[in-house]
C-alpha cells in the first residue's frame, strides 16, 4: 500500500486513509456497516454479488465498495434509498432462486432490508440433491449463490489446486470439477478451504450435514476452543467447534498471521483420533461364547 494518503467523506464524515484503501475497508474503520457476500478478508474481491454497492457523488452507477479504492475528495453514501433498493432486489433474487435457510447472515440481511422473494411469481428454485461422495464434505448446489469464494480459495488466493471452477453459463452456471468428474477423481486435495469461505453452507462438513439430517445440529449450544495443530511445525491455529463434548468441525481465524483462515486436510479433517472409540476387552462370558 502507498505511503500517500487520500481524504474523502463517507456518510458526511471526513476520513483520511492510505492510498489504495478500498471504500469497504475505510467504512469498516469508521464502524460503518456495508453488507457483503462475495467478499472475504482473506480473498481477492471478485465483484459478483453487488451487495456492497454504494453511491458516489458524480458517479452514474452504484459502485462496489469491496474493490473500489478511495479517491481524494470523493463523497460516498452507503445507505441511501437507491443503495437500499438495490440491495433489497439482490437479496430477493438470491432468495427466489436458492435455499438460503442455512445462511444466518443472509437471513438477517433479508429481514433488515425487507426483502420479499414472494414478489416473484415464478421463482426458479433448484432441486438438485446434495452430492455426497466422501466422508469429509458435502456439496449442496441448491444453496450455491455463485459467490466465487470457493473458486478463489481453491485457486491462487490460497491452495493453488484449481480443482473447481464455474462451469456453464446463465441459469446453467454452477461450481464444478473439471469435466464434472466425481470429487475423488478430481485434483481436489481435500483441504476444505472452500468450506471455510462458503457463506451459505452449499459446501458443508459431512459431520454437520449428518447432524442436520438427524435434527441434532445445535449451534447455539456449541463452543469454540482455539488450539495449535499437532501434525507439523507450521503452527496453524485451529478453532475446534464442539457439541456434547464432541468435535463437530474445525475452522481457523481468517485474520490469523499463519493460516489466514486456510488449512490443510490434516488440520481441517484429521481430528477423529481425539474422540476415537474406546476399546473394551471382551468379557470372559463373551470369550467363552466365542469359543
Amino acid at each position: 500500500m502507498s505511503n500517500k494518503s487520500v481524504s474523502l467523506h463517507i456518510d458526511d464524515q471526513l476520513i483520511t486513509v492510505p492510498e489504495g484503501t478500498t471504500i469497504l475497508e475505510a467504512a469498516q474503520s469508521m464502524n460503518i456497516e456495508i453488507p457483503t457476500l462475495c467478499w472475504a478478508e482473506n480473498l481477492t474481491p471478485v465483484n459478483v454479488c453487488r451487495l456492497c454497492v454504494v453511491e458516489a457523488e458524480g458517479a452514474r452507477t452504484l459502485i462496489p465498495a469491496c474493490s473500489r479504492t478511495c479517491e481524494d475528495g470523493a463523497a460516498v453514501k452507503t445507505n441511501t434509498d437507491r443503495v437500499r433498493e438495490n440491495r433489497r432486489m439482490v437479496l430477493e433474487l438470491l432468495d427466489s432462486a436458492n435455499d438460503l435457510s442455512q445462511s444466518d447472515n443472509l437471513q438477517e440481511l433479508i429481514s433488515d432490508y425487507g426483502a420479499d422473494s414472494d414478489r416473484y411469481t415464478d421463482p426458479v428454485k433448484t432441486t438438485t440433491p446434495p452430492k455426497v461422495e466422501d466422508d469429509l464434505f458435502v456439496r449442496a448446489y441448491e444453496r450455491c449463490v455463485l459467490c466465487y469464494k470457493c473458486v478463489e480459495a481453491c485457486g491462487d488466493d490460497a491452495q493453488f489446486t484449481f480443482a473447481i471452477a464455474v462451469a456453464g453459463r446463465g441459469f446453467d452456471a454452477k461450481i464444478s470439477t473439471e469435466h464434472d468428474v466425481p470429487l475423488p477423481e478430481s485434483a481436489c486435495v481435500y483441504c476444505g478451504n472452500c468450506i471455510g469461505v462458503c457463506p451459505t453452507n452449499a459446501l458443508q462438513f459431512k459431520t454437520e450435514f449428518d447432524m442436520r439430517e438427524a435434527a441434532n445440529w445445535r449451534p447455539e449450544e456449541q463452543s469454540v476452543t482455539e488450539t495449535i495443530c499437532s501434525y507439523c511445525g507450521v503452527g496453524c491455529t485451529l478453532e475446534l467447534h464442539t457439541q456434547d463434548n464432541q468435535i463437530v468441525k474445525v475452522t481457523s481465524p481468517a485474520d490469523h498471521s499463519v493460516t489466514s483462515g486456510h488449512l490443510c486436510v490434516k488440520g481441517r479433517f484429521g481430528w477423529q483420533y481425539v474422540q476415537a472409540p474406546v476399546y473394551r476387552a471382551p468379557s470372559s462370558d463373551s470369550e467363552q461364547s466365542a469359543k
